[in-house]
């Protein structure tokens, strides 16, 4: 078992399922009683389902459970098997004598790492959600189990990443948190630097955004990117205010990924608030972009070597 976090956020529980061996898995988000929630995607290339609703002025108001997967597209079959095991208890929209469900969802390319042939799916999603708690896994666990960044010089010389998390608890009461998963094409950078990215042929960083200024056109190694997450919160937020915490909450992806939403990358960060509390929407939005920034980092510095790839622990013994 990888290192444990927890929320503390009332009515928030996180579950994962993974296969260790074919590198990929899901990560499920749910919301005891339901969330507003909205998003924002800055990347050129998001995979989603479920999202066209989060718009404001949509009808639908609040969502069930969010989640993150790998397998592509393929791994949209997931959110079935969550609706599933929603519906069971009795849980979504009421439609006459059935109950729906909502549960938006966005995926990461992970197919270059592992076992392609196996994707998230239906059954997968289902067991993510027998595993919902207050406490769960970072690194190589849901999500993040085939995540890698550092992709420009090639996928042999890239770096395992995963699925990282942070929360800030504040004395007026108010509680954000960021669930990253990140499977971006550049390099993950804290205070000192990098800490995970794409490698030179010595085991020293490449630096991506230097190998692009360049003029070097690499795109044919930058296939297969995104990063995605989700911000939480128990501020009281309409589907508006959600999308804007969301887009300010992508100002922590650039303060720790360079390059950030490349025409490869398929970046997206929900929000979902639980509404528990009224408080201003900046002292929200700069609290998201703090959070993400740190859950970004925690999600490399967690993750551990697979599939032949080496993590920021090879390297530096990291730990956070």
């Amino acid at each position: 078992m990888g290192k444990l976090a927890r929320t503390r956020i009332k009515g928030v529980k996180i579950g994962h399922a993974q296969d260790a061996d074919a590198l990929t898995g899901v990560t499920v988000i749910a919301f005891e009683g339901g969330a507003t929630a909205s998003l924002d995607a800055r990347g050129s290339s998001p995979g989603t389902r479920e999202t066209e609703l989060l718009r404001p002025g949509k009808t639908v108001e609040r969502v069930h459970a969010i989640v993150l997967s790998g397998g592509s597209a393929y791994g949209l079959d997931a959110a079935g098997g969550v609706m599933k095991y929603l519906e069971e208890r009795g849980i979504g929209v009421a439609v006459g004598d059935v109950r729906v469900p909502i549960v938006p969802q966005a995926i990461i390319f992970d197919l270059g790492i592992g076992n392609p042939g196996v994707r998230p799916d239906f059954k997968m999603g289902y067991q993510a959600c027998q595993s919902l708690s207050e406490q769960f896994e970072l690194g190589n666990y849901g999500a993040g189990c085939g995540a890698t960044v550092g992709k420009i010089m090639g996928p042999q010389n890239s770096m395992k990443s995963g699925i990282g998390y942070h929360e800030m608890n504040f004395e007026n009461g108010l509680q954000v948190g960021a669930l990253i998963c990140v499977n971006a094409v550049g390099d993950v950078f804290d205070e000192t630097g990098i800490i995970a990215g794409a490698l030179n042929p010595d085991g020293g960083f490449a630096d991506t955004a230097g190998i692009i200024l360049g003029g070097v056109d690499a795109r044919e190694f930058m296939n297969g990117n995104t990063t995605i997450g989700c911000v939480i919160t128990n501020a009281k937020l309409d589907k508006a205010l959600c999308q804007k915490v969301s887009e300010v909450a992508h100002n922590g992806l650039a303060q720790s990924i360079s390059p950030i939403h490349t025409s490869m990358d398929g970046d997206l960060i929900f929000t979902a608030a639980t509404g528990e509390i009224q408080c201003s929407i900046d002292q929200v939005c700069i609290a998201a972009q703090t959070a993400v920034r740190n859950a970004v980092i925690s999600a490399v510095k967690n993750a551990s070597s697979a599939g032949g790839i080496r993590s920021c622990m090879d390297i530096s013994g990291a730990d956070a």
